[in-house]
């Protein structure tokens, strides 16, 4: 998501409609990695990049009805895509780039992405916006429903040395950015790397 959002949002807005019937058994991966967030009722979160919504429903699960769930996206498509499934429902939903959340600085307690980081321009100044919205010791999830290796093949390329998933460019990109990564996991059915918000 970048200064100007005119190629996200024709990527993204061209599959909106029928983004979920492409990925339909993603469900039970999302909601794990909402589960290993470790949200408490009553937390506060937000779902940076939601797309289509799919992880509200596990997020209010997660946080109950005394939590907050807040889902930002930059794509339009997207976002009707995500009140045609009922999802607004689950959460709150936001026309914003993650470049400037409309929230109040350490107003959540945890930041879910899944899928965001890849289509970052800008990852440091980014992942320094969502740590600001975000209590210190509060929690980022950069999740994907495939691994590195899975994903790069289905797109027909090769995983290289710098790709920023790559955990050693990951801890380095995070610390950089008020974050340090306490746990890190790719394998072939989903990658999922944790942060804590430094104070």
């Amino acid at each position: 998501m970048s200064d100007d959002h005119t190629h996200v949002q024709e990527f993204f807005g061209a599959r909106a409609a029928d983004w979920d019937t492409r990925f339909p058994d993603d469900g039970p991966v999302y909601a794990a990695a909402v589960t290993e967030l470790g949200l408490r009722e009553g937390d506060r979160v937000l779902d940076a990049g939601c797309g289509t919504g799919r992880a509200l429903p596990p997020l209010r699960d997660a946080v109950g009805p005394s939590g907050t769930v807040l889902g930002a996206d930059v794509t339009p498509a997207m976002l009707e895509a995500a009140v045609r499934a009922g999802r607004d429902r689950d959460g709150q939903l936001l026309l914003a780039d993650v470049a400037g959340l409309p929230l109040r600085s350490e107003s959540l307690d945890a930041v879910f992405a899944a899928g965001l980081v890849a289509h970052l321009p800008n990852p440091s100044e980014n992942l320094r916006e969502l740590a600001r919205v975000v209590r210190p010791a509060g929690t980022l999830a950069l999740f994907h429903p495939i691994g590195r290796a899975a994903l790069a093949a289905r797109q027909g390329r090769q995983i290289t040395p710098d790709d920023l998933r790559a955990e050693s460019n990951l801890r380095l990109l995070l610390s950089g950015s008020g974050w340090r990564l306490t746990s890190y996991v790719d394998e072939d059915s989903r990658f999922l790397a944790l942060a804590v918000r430094l104070p």
